[in-house]
């Protein structure tokens, strides 16, 4: 990908997150870059696929993570989720994929696979991160691991939420109750 993609990828990431995809336009990406719509236009035909490179690139940063912690204990790789969503939270960020399902219905069907896969992606990982640690006597829950994924998951797309009206001590809060319930 080139500097200028990549920027505008980046640009377009923090807008999404901040705003929500419907709410900004090629011209709040192209007036930062003090460029011409038609800039954006070159490397991004439709919105689609400029949502669609954001997805790809989270998407990415998540599998370069996972492959990072994979040799951790299963504690530490939960811990190292909570910290990405901590730092969105101080960046007063809210969850790619929380902001885009707020604009689900209105996305391009494409756009809306890569959604889907991004869920996936996470459900899929944090599920079996969840049974293994169960299974190393790491983490402690009843039922099934990908309920639980489901349950981490939301909350801490939720917390995001709450911080933003009530302060980034909700988030702490939150994580800090999330991983008591599991770590034995």
């Amino acid at each position: 990908m080139s500097e200028t993609k990549e920027k505008m990828v980046s640009l377009a990431d923090q807008l999404i997150r901040v705003r929500g995809f419907n709410a900004f336009s090629y011209k709040d990406i192209a007036e930062p870059f003090d460029m011409k719509n038609a800039a954006v236009h070159y490397h991004f035909p439709a919105k689609a696929d400029l949502g669609i490179g954001v997805i790809q690139h989270e998407r990415n940063k998540f599998a370069t993570n996972i492959a990072k912690w994979k040799k951790l204990p299963e504690q530490e790789q939960l811990q190292h989720l909570i910290e990405v969503f901590r730092k969105h939270c101080h960046a007063g960020n809210i969850c790619l994929m929380g902001s885009l399902s707020t604009d689900y219905n209105t996305l391009a069907p494409e756009m809306q696979l890569e959604v889907q896969g991004m869920a996936e992606d996470i459900l899929h990982w944090l599920s079996h991160t969840l049974e293994n640690g169960r299974k190393h006597k790491q983490l402690h829950f009843h039922g099934e691991a990908i309920d639980r994924a489901l349950m981490i998951m939301t909350n801490l797309q939720a917390s995001l939420l709450m911080s933003r009206v009530l302060g980034p001590e909700i988030f702490t809060r939150i994580s800090r109750q999330l991983l008591d319930d599991l770590i034995p």
